[in-house]
């Protein structure tokens, strides 16, 4: 793990481990990370042993519908929610989680969310899955990381989850080989989004890729979001 990006001692934050027999719901554990003065991670651990993980953009959201997973038929998924900037000007969010606008800044949290956390998450919880059990998500502008680190890593995310991504990041002209299954879905009342995942829809499956493309009804960051994603998961992890 880079120095910048170490995890800071002692900064874990668990529920104490209960006996499996009185396990009935998922914890969450949160820990921060050197990375950028100060990052947080918060980690959906499901009540039995992983047999999915997803990880996600915008983590300080999505974390927390692990909760929703645990009445819906899926298997055990963990949720890694890396959180975003805590700059409140956008355009530091969307350098960070779109390849199109700073190179530097993309990289540096790439191999922060491909390497550093990936790397505490072997060794605090020893969950390391295969590709096609690992699926990365995000909304908007996350929306557009996740599609970025499946293109870019299809190695390691077998799965794409992609609610109503951002325009800044568009489909490469020449697709790579091979590509994540990819589930997107946006609302019926946000055109931009919703052109923006259609997009994305058509270039993927015009390159062969395995994809669900769902209109909502709803606005951007409308619960839709949350009520879909124990179906992205039931999609690409099943029973």
């Amino acid at each position: 793990m880079d120095d910048h990006a170490a995890v800071r001692p002692g900064s874990a934050e668990a529920v104490p481990e209960p006996s499996r027999a009185d396990r009935t719901a998922g914890e969450f554990v949160t820990e921060t990370f050197e990375y950028d003065g100060g990052r947080q991670v918060t980690v959906y651990v499901p009540p039995d042993p992983p047999e999915a993980v997803v990880f996600a953009g915008d983590g300080q959201l999505i974390s927390q519908w692990g909760a929703d997973l645990e009445s819906a038929d899926v298997p055990p998924t963990m949720i890694v929610g890396a959180f975003r900037t805590d700059d409140q000007d956008e355009m530091v969010r969307i350098r960070e989680y779109s390849p199109s606008f700073d190179e530097d800044r993309f990289a540096a949290h790439e191999r922060f969310f491909v390497q550093d956390v990936a790397s505490w998450v072997r060794t605090r919880f020893g969950v390391k899955l295969p590709a096609e059990r690992t699926a990365v998500c995000g909304v908007s502008a996350s929306g557009e990381l996740s599609l970025a680190m499946g293109l870019r890593h299809p190695d390691i995310y077998g799965a794409v989850f992609s609610a109503s991504p951002g325009g800044g990041y568009r489909p490469p002209e020449v697709m790579p080989n091979p590509l994540p299954r990819t589930y997107l879905v946006a609302g019926t009342e946000e055109p931009f989004f919703l052109e923006n995942a259609t997009r994305w829809a058509a270039a993927l499956r015009d390159a062969g890729a395995e994809i669900v493309m769902t209109e909502r009804a709803g606005n951007h960051g409308d619960p839709f979001w949350q009520a879909e994603f124990p179906l992205m998961v039931a999609w690409a992890f099943g029973r």
